[in-house]
């Protein structure tokens, strides 16, 4: 987990609601994905190296993730 990310451009899913519970994420210069909580952005992030990234995103579209 870092605080100082070199100006990434954070986004948050096209799927958010305006209930401001979300999470942006940053494609980062070294091809690592940041992570934050949308509610603190001055807060700090968590990085993933980028396989994964994609181990994370396939177990959710998956279902492998999430309510059971």
């Amino acid at each position: 987990m870092i605080s100082d990310l070199p100006n990434p451009t954070w986004f948050k899913s096209s799927r958010s609601t305006p209930n401001g519970e979300c999470v942006e994420v940053a494609h980062l210069h070294d091809g690592s994905v940041g992570v934050r909580d949308s509610k603190d952005p001055s807060g700090p992030a968590l990085v993933f190296l980028p396989g994964e990234w994609d181990a994370f995103t396939a177990a959710v579209s998956g279902g492998r993730l999430g309510p059971k």
